[in-house]
C-alpha cells in the first residue's frame, strides 16, 4: 500500500508537478480495515483548481502508468479542492475520479459518507493532517442520506436478488456478494445508531452485539469470508466460493458455515431486510 501511493505520487509529480497538493486516504485504509487481496487504497487527492484540459491529461497518463505497474490493489478515489472539502457534497460540481485504477469522467460526488471518513479518519500522504483541515461534516445531513441509500441501493439490489431467474439471484451466491451486503447494510446501521463511520470488519462486531443470535450465523460467515481475503466480484470469484460447498474428501474441515449457497443466500437477504428495517426505525426515532 505505501508503495503504490508513492508510486502514484511520483507518477502525478512526474507528469505535473505542483497539482496534487494535498493526498489523504479513507476508506478500508484509514478504517484499520485493509486487505491486500481484496481492499482497494481509497484516497481523496485536492488541487487548487477542478482538474481540466493538460491537467486531467496528465492525471490520465499517471493512472495509465500506475495501472500497468500495479493493477492491484486499484488506487480509487476522488480529485476535490480545498474549497470542496469545506463546502461538502452540496456545494460540490462534478470532479474526475478512478475507479480500478481508470481515469474515470466527472461526476458529483454525491456521498457525505466520503466526508465524514476524511474529517475523522483520514490519514494524510501530502498536505495538512485532516485534523487541521475545514472539512464539511453534517450528522443531519450523513443520517438523512443513509436512510435514503439503504432503500435507493440496498433494497433495490435485495429485491433484484430474491427474483427468480435474475443475475443478482445468482450474483448473490458468491462469498464477495455475502461480505458486500452483510456489512454493507450494517455499516449504515451503525452509522444511524451512533453517528460514525466503521468498516466491513467493524460492522460485523456491531451486528454480532446488536442483533439476536438468530442472525450470528449469516454475521460469522461474512466475517470468515472478509478475514480470508479472497472473495472478488469475479466469475472466478464466483466458482472459487461454490466450491466450498462441493463434497468434502475423508477428514477435511467444511469452511462455510451453511450446508448449501441457497441456504446462505436466503439467510443473507433475510437478514438484510431486518436490518433495513431496524435503520429505518433508528432514523425515525432520531431528534430533530
Amino acid at each position: 500500500m505505501d508503495d503504490l501511493v508513492a508510486a502514484y505520487l511520483r507518477a502525478v509529480d512526474a507528469e505535473a508537478e505542483g497539482l496534487i497538493e494535498g493526498l489523504y486516504l479513507e476508506g478500508s485504509v484509514a478504517l484499520g480495515d485493509f486487505r491486500p487481496y481484496t481492499s482497494d487504497v481509497d484516497f481523496v487527492a485536492v488541487t487548487a483548481a477542478p482538474p481540466e484540459g493538460p491537467a486531467l491529461a496528465a492525471l490520465e497518463r499517471a493512472h495509465a502508468r500506475l495501472r500497468a505497474r500495479t493493477p492491484r490493489p486499484s488506487l480509487d478515489g476522488v480529485y476535490l479542492t480545498w474549497n470542496d472539502l469545506r463546502d461538502g457534497p452540496a456545494g460540490t460540481g462534478p470532479r474526475p475520479h478512478s475507479h480500478e485504477g481508470h481515469l474515470q469522467g466527472a461526476t458529483i460526488p454525491d456521498n457525505p459518507v466520503l466526508w465524514h471518513t476524511l474529517a475523522r479518519h483520514g490519514m494524510a500522504c501530502r498536505g495538512p493532517e485532516p485534523a487541521g483541515l475545514d472539512v464539511w461534516h453534517d450528522k443531519h445531513a450523513l443520517a438523512a442520506w443513509v436512510d435514503t441509500n439503504l432503500d435507493r441501493y440496498w433494497r433495490r439490489l435485495c429485491d433484484r436478488a430474491a427474483r427468480p431467474f435474475s443475475l443478482w439471484r445468482t450474483a448473490v451466491l458468491s462469498p464477495y456478494a455475502t461480505v458486500w451486503i452483510v456489512t454493507g447494510v450494517v455499516r449504515l446501521h451503525y452509522t444511524l445508531a451512533t453517528g460514525d463511520i466503521t468498516s466491513k470488519e467493524g460492522a460485523g462486531r456491531h451486528a454480532l452485539e446488536t442483533f439476536p443470535e438468530r442472525w450470528h450465523r449469516v454475521v460469522e460467515e461474512a466475517l470468515r469470508i472478509r478475514r480470508a481475503d479472497q472473495a472478488r466480484p469475479t466469475a472466478a470469484g464466483l466458482v472459487t466460493g461454490l466450491a466450498e460447498f462441493l463434497p468434502l474428501r475423508p477428514g477435511r474441515e467444511r469452511r462455510s458455515r451453511y450446508p448449501t449457497p441457497q441456504a446462505r443466500r436466503r439467510d443473507v437477504l433475510a437478514f438484510a431486510d431486518m436490518v433495513i428495517a431496524e435503520a429505518h426505525r433508528l432514523y425515525g426515532e432520531r431528534p430533530s
